[in-house]
């Protein structure tokens, strides 16, 4: 392919991300103590947490806050290089920054292990653009009811 011919598969962006995650389960794989695991997974997070963008950041370290208040029993971790916590090892909750995927918004995701179901359909992708009380509030509400 030529520099002038267009690509219509994965961004680059998408590709990162999907080089971070074959990163995570190599590192995953090599296993080591659980407590050592689980003091890098947590490394990992903050190191993600703490090269976001500003506006990415607040949301994040928010989001994290509510989290560990909440249902401290999820684990932290990283997936796809985003913050996300996870529940024997399945990610419940994810931080999609903005930034990484150069879109306009940020997103707070709920994987399939998410107790939100609520009849036939439900969301499982909340845009956020900014932090505040009352975003703050639905988040907490939303995370406690994903938790179960």
């Amino acid at each position: 392919m030529t520099k002038t011919q267009s690509y219509e598969g994965f961004t680059e962006a998408e590709r990162d991300a999907m080089k971070e995650r074959a990163a995570e389960l190599k590192k995953s794989a090599r296993g080591g103590a659980s407590a050592k695991k689980a003091a890098a997974d947590e490394q990992d997070l903050r190191d993600k947490i703490a090269e976001m963008p500003e506006a990415d950041r607040v949301i994040a370290e928010t989001l994290d806050a509510i989290v560990r208040a909440a249902v401290p029993d999820l684990a932290p971790k990283t997936w796809y290089g985003m913050p996300a916590y996870a529940r024997d090892g399945k990610v419940v909750v994810f931080f999609k920054p903005a930034a990484k995927f150069k879109v306009r918004y940020a997103e707070v995701g709920f994987n399939e292990w998410a107790q939100l179901d609520d009849g036939d359909m439900w969301p499982t992708a909340f845009a956020v653009i900014a932090m505040n009380p009352a975003v703050e509030k639905k988040l907490t509400a939303l995370v406690k009811k994903a938790a179960g």
